[in-house]
């Protein structure tokens, strides 16, 4: 089965190595979480709000072993008026056997406040 897995992440500035550093996180935590191989993604999708032109976020994924092949597009957010600025977010297409609700979505530093929804949801699989 294809599953989306969603993740997102802000940095304080429009830096090259920020930018970079901070998509590299996000996408080794979505590996972890998921327990996702490069042989079962299809694509990788970033985008960046418009404040972020430093670099391309998809740089981060080219440093990680054997994501080599992987293919990868970054883009621009829609520049919806008072949406978060300076956020990075990716949607990971894969093939799993996970269930839609045993997906983990990441959500890193200012982006938490994108799906607090995802965190609720956490706490109470934790809690029984």
């Amino acid at each position: 089965m294809m599953r989306g897995i969603r993740g997102a992440t802000t940095v304080e500035a429009n830096d090259a190595e920020e930018i970079v550093a901070r998509s590299r996180e996000l996408v080794l935590d979505m590996i972890e979480k998921n327990d996702i191989a490069a042989e079962d993604v299809a694509s990788v999708l970033f985008s960046v709000t418009e404040d972020l032109d430093a670099a391309f976020p998809a740089k981060s994924i080219r440093s990680i072993s054997g994501w080599t092949y992987v293919p990868v597009m970054c883009m621009q957010e829609i520049p919806v008026p008072n949406s978060l600025s300076t956020c990075i977010r990716v949607m990971m297409t894969v093939n799993s056997d996970s269930s839609q609700k045993d997906i983990h979505h990441v959500y890193h530093y200012g982006a938490k406040v994108l799906r607090p929804d995802l965190e609720q949801v956490r706490s109470e699989k934790h809690e029984s």
